[in-house]
């Protein structure tokens, strides 16, 4: 974050919002007006121990000691909290869901309670929300917040990592940071514990939880799909259509039959350098970058910087790209840029680090389905949960005099790894091994995997217009995660025509992770000015 914004938060303060939040707040609060009628009368189906349902075998894994993880998402708000908007938001929205109204039965519970069960596996089991275990209201120290806002919500929101969550209730807290930063006049921090659900379930059901600032009764738009482009069919004269339909048939068919061959056997190399690596038997190479044994128990930092979406989508345009290539691209030059100066290493050198990605494997729940399903407190068909597979991803070190070399290797490995099913056979060779030898060889594997890679990497797309949580304007989106053996964590968030990027680090492996921010904004920077520079060249060639 960037410290000493405090002309930008007083300025910020006296602006007027064009959002009615009034709106959005009187709603929440009838809704859930309504819910605690039912309650009343016997009709919440969300009463403790109704309804029990298996923990999915990776929410299993996120509660092992060496993967105590949890993601922490910090939205930043247009005008100060609204607090009893914020508490009947919740209480009519992420209280509600099966998940945040339910806590892990472990396996000893479920022996002592039911001695036939052969199967004791950890269960969901519904509880009642006390809403004033999850909503907190920190007392701060009032100079602190206001001599260095920006350093006072970084340090609290990084202390989060070093608190244990009581797991005798539902795992999810929302933290009230009440005091105008450089960049926002209020904040909220959103912890979750993994186990819950992946990036891709949460932000959904986060969406589901908003409402458009411009039609608070409305929920917000995301990005329309990608299509994929249709090839232009040749065109055939009539007298030849026999023979050029078969010709197109048997050319479809070699075709179909060389990319199944190459998908194949890219699958096969893949997976075989992930299982060298999850049983160590390869292994990045010890640099600045990578973390420790231990490290998933050490406290994380948390900083961001705001970047820009169209100079994003400039490069890609430019590049014929996609936007995740250029995130890569960035990433690969920010980490270069931190690398070399930190080291000092000669200019000429190349080193190579792979980062760890998380591929989610099932549909992604609309946020109409789950806002239904808040309503009803009922699983209504949305898949929820973690059904994650594995893909190692090289980033290569080195000092380019064109930037633009940096997201055209990204896009290279991009498109390779677009024809493997490398996550899908480590999705399901992981499932196949926790069957067989159960959940602690399961983790030993997948901590393995993650011992000997460098980093993990993320990006995911968020709302594209402004959005009201619980009646409070968010300004912008910043999630991280923690308790991996990972020092280095890289995600990128949309939102509106910005992309956050947030870095949790090990901060006695990273001291400066602030110039490491700085670091990837430059990247960005001499990327898009390479990329403007290729586009006026091939308008002179024109």
């Amino acid at each position: 974050m960037d410290h000493g914004g405090g002309g930008a938060s007083a300025a910020l303060r006296k602006r007027a919002l064009s959002v009615d939040t009034a709106a959005s707040a009187a709603a929440a609060i009838a809704l859930w007006s309504d819910k605690q009628k039912q309650q009343a009368a016997g009709g919440d189906v969300a009463a403790a121990g109704e309804e029990e349902e298996p923990v999915s075998p990776t929410g299993r894994l996120f509660r092992e000691p060496s993967f105590r993880c949890h993601i922490v998402a910090v939205f930043g708000l247009g005008a100060p909290v609204d607090l009893p908007a914020l508490r009947a938001g919740v209480a009519a929205t992420l209280a509600r869901h099966p998940r945040f109204c339910s806590v892990q039965r472990h396996s000893e519970d479920l022996q002592v309670l039911n001695e036939l069960e052969k199967d004791a596996r950890p269960k969901w089991v519904r509880t009642a929300v006390n809403l004033d275990d999850h909503i907190i209201v920190p007392e701060l120290d009032p100079a602190a917040t206001s001599a260095a806002p920006d350093r006072a919500l970084e340090d609290y929101v990084s202390s989060l990592s070093a608190r244990p969550m009581d797991d005798s209730r539902p795992l999810w807290e929302v933290h009230v940071l009440d005091f105008p930063t450089a960049e926002a006049a209020a904040a909220v921090a959103l912890r979750v514990h993994h186990s819950l659900g992946d990036g891709v379930s949460m932000l959904s059901l986060f969406m589901a939880c908003t409402r458009s600032a411009a039609d608070p009764g409305a929920l917000p738009a995301l990005p329309p799909a990608r299509r994929r482009a249709v090839l232009p069919r040749r065109q055939l004269s009539s007298s030849s259509f026999a023979g050029g339909a078969l010709l197109d048939a048997l050319v479809a068919l070699a075709v179909w039959v060389l990319s199944l061959l190459v998908l194949a056997w890219h699958t096969v190399v893949d997976v075989l350098r992930f299982a060298a690596t999850a049983t160590s038997l390869v292994g990045d190479p010890a640099t600045v970058l990578k973390g420790e044994e231990g490290t998933e128990f050490e406290p994380r930092r948390f900083v961001n910087r705001t970047l820009s979406l169209d100079d994003i989508k400039y490069v890609k345009n430019a590049m014929s790209c996609t936007v995740n290539d250029v995130l890569l691209g960035i990433t690969s030059a920010g980490l270069s840029r931190y690398y070399f100066r930190r080291t000092g290493e000669s200019d000429s050198r190349s080193v190579t680090v792979r980062s760890a990605v998380l591929v989610n494997l099932r549909p992604t729940p609309g946020i109409q389905a789950l806002a239904s399903m808040m309503e009803s407190s009922k699983d209504n068909g949305a898949r929820w949960g973690n059904k994650l597979g594995y893909m190692l991803i090289p980033f290569h070190l080195a000092k380019h005099d064109d930037h633009i070399e940096y997201v055209r290797k990204a896009a290279k490995v991009a498109r390779r790894k677009k024809s493997s099913m490398e996550s899908v056979f480590t999705f399901w060779s992981g499932d196949m091994v926790l069957k067989l030898f159960g959940i602690k060889a399961a983790a030993a594997l997948c901590y393995g995997m993650f011992v000997n890679t460098t980093l993990s990497f993320s990006n995911m797309i968020g709302p594209t217009e402004q959005v009201l949580f619980c009646g409070n304007p968010i300004v912008y989106i910043a999630p991280g995660t923690y308790g991996h053996p990972h020092a280095l964590t890289v995600h990128y968030q949309s939102y509106m025509n910005t992309v956050k990027l947030v870095l949790s680090v090990d901060e006695a492996r990273f001291p400066d992770c602030h110039q490491l921010l700085d670091d990837f904004a430059e990247a960005l920077r001499l990327i898009r000015e390479a990329a403007s520079g290729k586009q006026d060249q091939g308008s002179r060639d024109a």
